[in-house]
């Protein structure tokens, strides 16, 4: 059986997501689309407007045949770590393509991108560095140090936020698993952080947004498919909310006001002296948005700092973090959802995978895991109590079955 990987966070799931779905199982001519998408912590520091089981059913019930987790650790890194755990997971799981959204829309010029920096990667990495060591932050380092390896006039726009994702897929994927074919489908009648809903194609930066300002509004329905007004209906009238960062503000409080300066400077993401500007600026702060605006710096990017407060939130330590993203591949590959198809894919594939897969969090006792775990009550910490309970039980329990 054919299958062709996608990898999202359907953050919610909407149109545009709904238009890549189907034009990468035709690029592709698949039989089984499967979806590796990021749990309840997101690639910008952010937590899941709702929980990744929600987010499973919508995308089963629009045409995803089999929904994977993206592990936390992987889920909240930067480009090169986000690709490697979700490349490295759909090569073990037997996907023979890989179909994302772009801004280029053609996958020739990421391929050809790939080959220049190939040629001149020790120049680029030189660059890279020199950025840093100037104060800038990684993605504006790495983007200076494109410049100065001169990438082919007919290559990507390595500014545009998919391309940047786009082009560290192709080259997980030209390292890794050659054998796999990367293609793109070209982003359409929006930009990635538009904030304002345009059409019946919007963002979900400008969705969220519409959201958090006047719930689900006729705009925001208009963009999203029945099946995620369904899933987030529902997750709102069990949960009484949608999740958003303010909701977990005290909690960082009282983390960072209590945890000493060496405590603070072991957690992944704490470097440079942050520890020192991570407590002096919370004491004035208010809410999560005044927090973030008096700590963020050139250096220190918004969502560099996110994904910081993820980690302090969670108490992900740096020496288990860089353990775990520096292994040759992923330890597992768990099932969040599948369909009849995914189900059959799944019977094919099983026994020729090279890492175990599993369907249930205490199957396997490995520490990305117990991070996993970690992750999520963390996520459900600001529900009322009963409810807290149901959704931490929810954990350790089967997949979405659509």
């Amino acid at each position: 059986m054919r299958a062709c990987g996608v990898i999202v966070e359907y953050n919610p799931f909407h149109n545009g997501h709904l238009y890549h779905l189907e034009q990468s199982k035709q690029e592709a001519d698949a039989e089984c689309m499967i979806a590796i998408m990021s749990g309840q912590f997101l690639q910008r520091g952010e937590p899941a407007i709702i929980d990744k089981w929600h987010r499973t059913e919508a995308a089963l019930k629009k045409g995803v045949d089999l929904v994977l987790e993206l592990p936390y650790i992987y889920a909240v890194e930067h480009s090169d770590h986000f690709s490697k755990g979700a490349v490295r997971t759909l090569s073990e799981m037997g996907v023979k393509s890989l179909c994302f959204g772009s801004e280029h829309g053609e996958i020739h010029a990421f391929e050809k991108a790939y080959c220049h920096l190939k040629q001149h990667q020790a120049t680029y990495d030189l660059a890279v560095r020199t950025h840093l060591n100037e104060g800038y932050a990684y993605p504006e380092a790495s983007r200076k140090a494109y410049e100065e390896i001169n990438l082919p006039s007919d290559s990507i726009d390595l500014t545009q936020p998919n391309n940047i994702l786009g082009y560290s897929y192709v080259k997980e994927v030209l390292t890794y698993d050659p054998n796999m074919t990367p293609l793109t489908i070209k982003r359409t009648a929006n930009n990635y952080h538009d904030e304002t809903i345009l059409g019946h194609i919007a963002s979900a930066t400008s969705i969220r947004k519409q959201m958090k300002q006047y719930g689900l509004s006729q705009p925001a329905r208009e963009a999203l498919p029945d099946s995620t007004v369904e899933q987030l209906l529902s997750y709102q009238r069990k949960n009484d909310d949608w999740h958003d960062w303010e909701h977990y503000f005290h909690l960082l409080h009282y983390k960072i006001l209590t945890m000493s300066c060496d405590e603070l400077r072991s957690i992944h993401g704490v470097d440079e002296g942050l520890e020192h500007r991570l407590k002096r600026t919370i004491k004035q702060a208010t809410s999560f948005e005044s927090f973030m605006n008096a700590l963020k710096t050139k250096r220190y990017t918004w969502t560099r700092l996110q994904r910081t407060l993820v980690h302090i939130l969670i108490g992900t330590k740096k020496s288990l973090a860089q353990q775990l993203l520096h292994d040759e591949r992923p330890p597992y590959a768990r099932v969040l959802g599948m369909t009849d198809t995914g189900r059959q894919y799944l019977k094919e594939q099983k026994k020729k995978m090279n890492i175990p897969l599993i369907t249930q969090p205490q199957q396997l006792d490995h520490p990305m895991l117990e991070l996993e775990e970690r992750a999520s009550v963390s996520y459900y910490s600001i529900l009322k109590a009963e409810k807290r309970v149901a959704c931490l039980k929810r954990e350790y329990g089967a997949p979405v079955m659509h």
